[in-house]
């Protein structure tokens, strides 16, 4: 038989997945090796889970994420501490990662806001506030958020009703619906006869960051936000200060995703305040806030670097603003960001069942080991769309190191060609039909961006924590999808 690497490609070796204790950065806090071998996640091992569970299944360390949403609100609040000279600083957690109510919970919980993205996503942000706060603070959101483009009337006038920390206008169009539901909420004596809505403006900088060109958001060819090159920013702002029913509250900023270098960050620092002080210079209206956004990178494989720790994302923001600032002679605004990834991503390892093992000839004695597994593109879609690099180790057991290892490519079992989950990791020789592969840093964009597709149910996300497990959302079944049916 054939073994041959295919021409170009690395040493066979160079693609394993590394270990938790190798690069714990890509793996929950919790993950271990037990002394049989097999992975343990939140002090249970993959059999126990899967006792629980069916594979595939997302598996969520709720202590992980606990911790990192902790980690964040901690190192905004200490970095722009008043008593450094700074206003104060927030960490706004990007739902559109991964939210469902019990996730809102533990995130408000452990001191962050929430960004939401839609009607839906503001509905569960709303009800994880309840829970957390109770009704009251539901009326005056101030920990939430609601962005994103093309909204409708209804959504701004539902974030306007419940008051939301943080309405990102995106559109000339938006500022009408704004001003419209505070007139009727006045009308209706929702709003007092003066009360305003606060709005922020989305800004696009021109700042090219983010890994591929469909989650780069700051160039200026693109869908969100309003050029400040070109004046469109400033129209727009002009439009709101003129609405007797807004409020300016301040400035909003997202330059991409999956960043690793801080570098376009402070760049962006420098734009969005060189813009609030022209504001303030022509008008008087220096905005009280400025949303720098999301976009924090994570370590998928082996190959990726360690990404900044909050704390350093944190410093290297302050810094930048507090240099700024100086330099235009302008008082420090309040600053807030939208880590989502990076709060989310590790904290999750997908669970697959191997269902099949095909050696493909690639000719000139090379070959590739295609591993097929019981899910795929419907539950990761994010290698199809974006080409992004996941790794795989086996997870129910520690395999023999005699054993060597085989150039392989893991693919799910629907009806496209790109449906790959890992396109090149090195996995064991002795890989066999029903050994379960663990895949990390599946918990940004794998259950929330997952479909139907080839009529699959989608797997269910389940809670670790301390040798006790439940379900997040549970897996959806044939009937879920029957009932759907008119």
């Amino acid at each position: 038989m054939t073994d041959q690497l295919p021409a170009g490609e690395p040493p066979l070796g160079a693609l394993a997945c590394p270990e938790p204790e190798d690069r714990p950065d890509l793996w929950p806090t919790t993950a271990r090796r037990t002394a049989d071998g097999e992975l343990a996640l939140g002090g249970l091992t993959v059999s126990e889970i899967l006792a629980d569970a069916p594979s595939p299944v997302f598996v969520l360390d709720e202590a992980d994420l606990r911790g990192r949403a902790a980690s964040w609100s901690a190192a905004m609040a200490e970095e722009f501490w008043p008593n450094y000279g700074m206003a104060g600083g927030e960490a706004f957690y990007a739902g559109k990662a991964f939210l469902t109510t019990k996730v809102a919970q533990w995130v408000l919980e452990e001191g962050m806001g929430i960004d939401t993205a839609s009607r839906v996503e503001l509905a569960v942000g709303l009800a994880g506030l309840e829970k957390v706060d109770g009704y009251e603070a539901t009326t005056r959101a101030r920990r939430l958020g609601l962005h994103g483009n093309g909204k409708t009337p209804a959504e701004v006038t539902t974030a306007v009703r419940h008051r939301v920390g943080h309405l990102v206008i995106d559109s000339p169009e938006e500022v009408d619906y704004a001003a419209a539901a505070v007139h009727e909420l006045r009308r209706s004596g929702d709003f007092g006869p003066a009360e305003r809505a606060r709005v922020m403006v989305r800004l696009t900088t021109g700042i090219h960051a983010g890994g591929h060109e469909y989650i780069s958001t700051a160039h200026e060819d693109q869908k969100f936000g309003l050029s400040v090159s070109t004046g469109a920013a400033r129209r727009t702002i002009d439009a709101i200060m003129a609405a007797e029913e807004l409020e300016l509250a301040g400035l909003h900023s997202h330059i991409g995703s999956q960043i690793l270098d801080l570098a376009g960050f402070r760049e962006a620092v420098g734009v969005v305040l060189g813009l609030r002080h022209e504001i303030a210079v022509d008008t008087g209206h220096l905005c009280p806030e400025i949303d720098l956004g999301g976009g924090y990178g994570i370590a998928y494989t082996g190959a990726d670097p360690v990404a900044p720790s909050p704390a350093q994302v944190a410093r290297a923001l302050a810094e930048a603003v507090r240099e700024t600032c100086e330099r235009l002679g302008d008082e420090v605004p309040t600053v807030s960001i939208e880590p989502g990834r990076a709060v989310a991503g590790p904290t999750t390892v997908t669970l697959y069942t191997v269902t099949g093992l095909k050696r493909v000839e690639l000719g000139a004695g090379a070959s590739r080991l295609y591993v097929s597994i019981d899910g795929g593109m419907s539950d990761n879609i994010r290698p199809a769309l974006y080409e992004a690099a996941y790794t795989a180790l086996v997870a129910n057991r520690r395999p023999d190191p005699q054993a060597g290892l085989v150039r392989s490519r893991v693919v799910g079992k629907h009806c496209e060609s790109g449906d790959v989950v890992v396109r090149d990791v090195d996995l064991p020789t002795d890989l066999a039909v029903g050994d379960v592969l663990g895949v990390p840093a599946t918990g940004a964009y794998g259950r929330s961006m997952a479909s139907s597709y080839n009529l699959f149910t989608r797997p269910g996300v389940r809670w670790v924590r301390e040798g006790e497990s439940g379900w997040v959302l549970r897996p959806e079944t044939i009937e879920d999808l029957l009932r759907l049916e008119g």
